[in-house]
């Protein structure tokens, strides 16, 4: 065998990478064998690929998919360090979000074991009831996402529209409790189909914009963004 032939198991303990995933990663095209056995079909590998394998390893290890893992790879090939950027800022917001989902269960565990009857993880479930619900006026937005991060984003932005400014008194009013309305036919982790509602009196005068061009396919310099504001036309004087 030549030196520069390092078979699999080897390569597998080098890199810390099993020999089931070197063999998906093979299956793959994201990290091919230099050489194989005509015979047996063993699988053989170069001290150059040592890199890739350790490279592949460390993306694995924050949570990149295998798919996030080659993109990020071809980029570094063609030397796009605003696209190995773009990957990384994603997997950044991901994980800041898990963080957050695993803060938030770490509370209530130490709730419950506090209180194991009344904690965290405790709840009251009554009787469903049948109501009439009334029509009512209300301030909403509608978006896709995850539910942690767009429903309390998207309530900010909502109250942000019925808030006055310092010194100013509201010309809105909120007039009930917040609502969620879940448009999916089932639950979602990702890409829910989200609606938060303020119900409101009063006149609000918030802006609305359009994006005309996808920032993935323009130039930043060539972005078009329409801002609409409502306006209100005075008649004449008589």
């Amino acid at each position: 065998m030549p030196v520069d032939q390092i078979p699999i198991g080897t390569f597998s303990r080098i890199t810390h990478l099993s020999q089931k995933a070197l063999r998906l990663y093979d299956e793959r095209g994201l990290l091919v064998p230099a050489a194989r056995d005509i015979c047996t079909g063993y699988r053989y590998y170069t001290f150059a690929q040592v890199e890739r394998g350790i490279r592949i390893r460390n993306l694995l290890w924050p949570g990149f998919g295998l798919s996030e893992v080659e993109a990020v790879l071809e980029a570094r090939e063609r030397g796009d360090a605003a696209m190995i950027r773009e990957h990384f800022t994603r997997r950044l917001a991901a994980t800041e979000r898990e963080a957050g989902r695993l803060h938030a269960i770490a509370e209530a565990l130490r709730k419950q074991q506090q209180d194991p009857f009344n904690g965290g993880l405790s709840m009251s479930i009554t009787e469903p009831v049948i109501k009439d619900i009334p029509a009512v006026r209300a301030l909403n937005l509608r978006e896709r996402g995850v539910y942690q991060e767009a429903i309390p984003r998207m309530i900010g932005e909502l109250l942000g529209c019925v808030c006055s400014e310092e010194g100013r008194k509201p010309a809105a009013k909120v007039t009930g409790p917040i609502m969620f309305i879940c448009h999916d036919e089932e639950y979602r982790e990702a890409d829910a189909d989200i609606e938060v509602a303020v119900p409101i009196t009063g006149p609000v005068s918030p802006s609305r914009e359009l994006y005309l061009n996808d920032p993935a396919e323009v130039p930043e310099d060539e972005l078009l963004t329409e801002v609409l504001f409502p306006v209100e036309e005075i008649p004449p004087s008589p």
